[in-house]
């Protein structure tokens, strides 16, 4: 499967996530970009994020503002061959995975801690 396929299939992904969210929600998930790259870079590894890792949410949180801490722009960014390699190579594991994905980092952009993102049924 190609990267500009698999781009394709998560953009349809997110977008239909998007669709389905609270309008409220989903005004303020409009604001932040998302992003797909085939896997993290050495920078996001430096970090100590795993190899494998399927998205990260990075920059402030809704209503936060740049700083030294956190100097990016918010955005979300999807690691699509992992996603893939998790699913399997199977299309429709691939787009849930990329929704579940996706709703997960856009809760941490609101601020929700891992326990607030998986009483939301985002993990």
């Amino acid at each position: 499967m190609t990267f500009a396929r698999l781009s394709r299939l998560a953009q349809t992904a997110v977008d239909a996530a998007r669709r389905r969210l609270p309008a409220e929600v989903r005004a303020v998930a409009d604001g932040v970009p998302v992003c797909f790259e085939p896997f993290p870079n050495d920078a996001i590894l430096a970090e100590g994020w795993e190899p494998d890792i399927l998205g990260l949410f990075v920059g402030h949180e809704h209503g936060g503002e740049l700083g030294d801490q956190q100097p990016l722009p918010p955005q979300i960014l999807l690691f699509l061959e992992n996603i893939w390699d998790f699913a399997e190579e199977d299309e429709e594991i691939f787009r849930e995975e990329v929704r579940l994905t996706y709703l997960h980092e856009l809760g941490h952009y609101l601020g929700w801690d891992e326990e607030e993102v998986a009483r939301r049924g985002l993990e």
